[in-house]
């Protein structure tokens, strides 16, 4: 499994990539094997603001579907439209072209309350 130490991850399975006052989340390797095929990713919250560990949106695989939380604190500002008509890049780029959605860093505090990636695989065992 891959876990890129530039991320900050949740014990929810979400990854965040920190781009100056935006973050990007999708969910992590671990996630979407676990899940298994995905087929479809709903996101309804574009310019909403969202609150940490709010839904934001689901991902349904073949046999469940999965809330997916808000990382952070911020306004939705772009879904990866991507997803659209090709939700398996979840599967298979899960860190690159599969992120979810990108949203503005509104607590810059609630960053350092994220897992680290070795915590993360710790969290899952790896």
């Amino acid at each position: 499994m891959n876990f890129p130490e530039e991320l900050k991850y949740t014990k929810d399975h979400e990854w965040i990539r920190i781009e100056g006052d935006v973050a990007y989340v999708g969910i992590t390797d671990f996630a979407q094997r676990e899940l298994g095929d995905i087929v479809y990713v709903d996101i309804d919250t574009l310019d909403k603001n969202v609150a940490k560990d709010e839904v934001f949106g689901t991902v349904e695989a073949v046999k469940t579907v999965s809330d997916l939380f808000s990382p952070l604190s911020g306004q939705v500002l772009e879904i990866n439209d991507k997803l659209d008509g090709n939700p398996e890049l979840v599967n298979s780029d899960a860190y690159g072209d599969g992120w979810m959605i990108k949203m503005s860093v509104d607590n810059a505090g609630e960053v350092a309350e994220l897992l680290s990636a070795s915590a993360y695989k710790e969290l899952v065992g790896a």
